[in-house]
């Protein structure tokens, strides 16, 4: 079904906080639960999903965070969706039971998750930092790029 749940979600601001905040040192878990809200113990497990994804990069250390693995324009939203899809238990994923979900609301259902995922993959995390409200960014929002 529709693949953007609460993990997909926190992902997806997690690695723009990253984005967004790690220069000149890496983000440290701590200060992105302090921005988005939610608890550590949750976060660490996305984010670990996401180093071994190389998305971002664990920095060991008293210093130590995250950083992004590439560059901002070569991480696409959607790859971020399907790296978090494989956390989710299927009691996360709705299923549909009758005749007439499976005939009809399944393959709507579908339909809908493969233009969002085509839509997603063609955003990249620089798409979405271009959004980002001068405020948030900081004053030299450079990246890493070559």
């Amino acid at each position: 079904m529709l693949p953007l749940s609460r993990k997909s979600l926190l992902a997806i601001e997690a690695v723009l906080d990253v984005a967004l905040h790690s220069r000149p040192d890496p983000v440290q878990a701590r200060e992105i639960t302090e921005r988005q809200k939610v608890p550590q113990r949750y976060l660490e497990q996305i984010m670990q999903a996401l180093v071994r994804a190389d998305i971002l990069r664990g920095v060991r250390g008293p210093r130590g965070g995250y950083r992004l693995a590439r560059e901002r324009r070569r991480i696409s939203i959607d790859e971020i969706v399907r790296v978090i899809s494989v956390l989710e238990s299927p009691e996360d994923q709705a299923t549909v039971r009758s005749d007439i979900g499976k005939q009809v609301v399944a393959p709507f259902c579908d339909k809908l998750t493969e233009q969002l995922m085509t839509a997603l993959g063609k955003t990249t995390i620089e798409d979405l930092c271009k959004d980002v409200s001068a405020p948030q960014a900081p004053s030299q929002a450079g990246d890493f790029t070559i």
